[in-house]
């Protein structure tokens, strides 16, 4: 137990770190964009577009990688495969702690569009896989939501620090910090690879030729690599292998969509709207991940067990949907500082939704369901910028076909809505499905 324990908490020392990395920079580049592209102005139909299209672009990248990522993952070992997008994220914050100049931040749209196809969201995806290798699924809704509430951790410090930081200062000490994590997880943090030979679950998806041993067991890591990819035929398998499976994919593409739209366009909006500037962003998400992080970490331990990871995703999913109205409504500008009170129970909705996807399949597959699940959502961030940037440059400018500045916040509380019906219809005793593809498996 105290090697388990010893393991987890350099797991949650290294997503600080690179959380603190990647958050640090986020109320920095909304100034360096307009800066470089738009100097002068608080409207900039260009930075929208080419945030929207990054965001696309890295959508189609991330929605391919994350299965592929998760599977080897599963072969051979999570420390192994953390290795390669903790190093590449490295790189863009690197080009602009050398300077924010446009020329400069060209090159960093580049190199961040590139490197993000593989290191977007696929910290986070196998930091999942390794808690549940080594937390029992009564306990994973928790461990899941603690682990949400490092990052959100890391995002409190990492905003708290922007604000005593100039932009070209912020670039370097994402860089330092990430190379730091890179070390640190390379130092102290075990390997974790699912024992294969566990006899309690079966695998969902077909088992793949192998290298068979003396033991007659065939060892999968020892395959070429294109042979461990897995096809669409078996990602649309996994999803099918359960109804709980099926209805989280749906839950987890709709809350993402409105995510999705939400990071491409708030930002835009309350610059447009309330002229916010750099330590405004940064006050206004300081406050957003304190709470978030008091939430995960104390709150949310507690009502797992009385509630249940079904009934906390549906009432964040509600929430979020409120906390999007009243954005789109806002008619001053502490109105979005009091949304932020929401986060409280929104922060409820991604842990959660893990934990039910977690709980569908056996050990040997927790890296391909967490990866099938962040490719669902990178499809949603794919279609999200080229829905909702468009409809706020649009709105935010004098071509607007009636004057509402907050129409595309709106649409995305619409959108939140749907995740929130579809979350009900999510069976709750999710692990009996599991059970039952497991037998079905055996007696087949």
């Amino acid at each position: 137990m105290e090697k388990k324990v010893k393991a987890l908490s350099h797991l949650y020392v290294t997503v600080f770190l690179s959380g603190f990395a990647s958050f640090i920079v986020v109320p920095a580049i909304t100034d360096v964009t307009m800066f470089a592209l738009c100097p002068g102005t608080d409207e900039c139909s260009l930075a929208i577009y080419l945030s929207g299209f990054q965001q696309a672009v890295i959508g189609v990248g991330t929605a391919l990688m994350m299965p592929l990522i998760g599977n080897l993952s599963d072969q051979y070992g999570r420390k192994s495969l953390l290795t390669l997008p903790m190093t590449l994220s490295i790189i863009p914050y690197a080009v602009l702690a050398c300077s924010t100049t446009t020329n400069y931040f060209y090159a960093y749209y580049t190199l961040r569009t590139l490197t993000a196809m593989i290191s977007e969201g696929s910290i986070n995806c196998l930091a999942l896989a390794y808690l549940a290798d080594n937390i029992s699924d009564t306990q994973r809704a928790s461990a899941f939501g603690i682990l949400a509430g490092i990052s959100s951790g890391a995002f409190v410090f990492a905003t708290l620090a922007a604000r005593f930081l100039s932009a070209g200062s912020t670039f370097q000490v994402a860089t330092f910090v990430s190379m730091l994590a890179v070390v640190y997880m390379r130092i102290f943090l075990e390997e974790s690879i699912p024992d294969r030979n566990d006899g309690m679950t079966q695998p969902i998806l077909k088992e793949t030729e192998g290298v068979i041993q003396k033991d007659g067991d065939v060892d999968t890591r020892k395959m070429p690599v294109f042979k461990t990819i897995p096809s669409l035929k078996d990602i649309i398998r996994l999803i099918k292998s359960s109804p709980s499976f099926s209805q989280a994919a749906i839950v987890a593409f709709f809350q993402s969509l409105a995510e999705g739209g939400m990071i491409c366009s708030i930002m835009y909006y309350l610059k447009a709207r309330f002229h916010f500037n750099k330590n405004q962003f940064a006050d206004l998400m300081l406050i957003a991940g304190i709470i978030s992080t008091v939430s995960q970490l104390f709150i949310m331990p507690l009502l797992v067990s009385p509630i249940g990871d079904g009934r906390l995703l549906s009432i964040g999913l509600l929430v979020s949907c409120l906390n999007s109205i009243l954005n789109s409504l806002a008619w001053s500008a502490w109105v979005p500082y009091a949304a932020t009170a929401l986060s409280i129970v929104m922060v409820f909705t991604t842990p959660s939704l893990r934990s039910i996807v977690s709980k569908q399949v056996g050990t040997t597959e927790q890296g391909k369901a967490q990866g099938c699940i962040s490719g669902v959502t990178s499809l949603a961030n794919i279609i999200a910028p080229l829905i909702f940037s468009p409809l706020t440059a649009l709105f935010l400018s004098e071509e607007a076909p009636f004057h509402f500045p907050g129409f595309c916040i709106l649409c995305i509380a619409i959108t939140s809505m749907i995740a929130f019906i579809q979350s009900l219809t999510i069976g709750k005793t999710p692990s009996n499905s599991r059970d039952e593809n497991c037998s079905n498996s055996l007696e087949v």
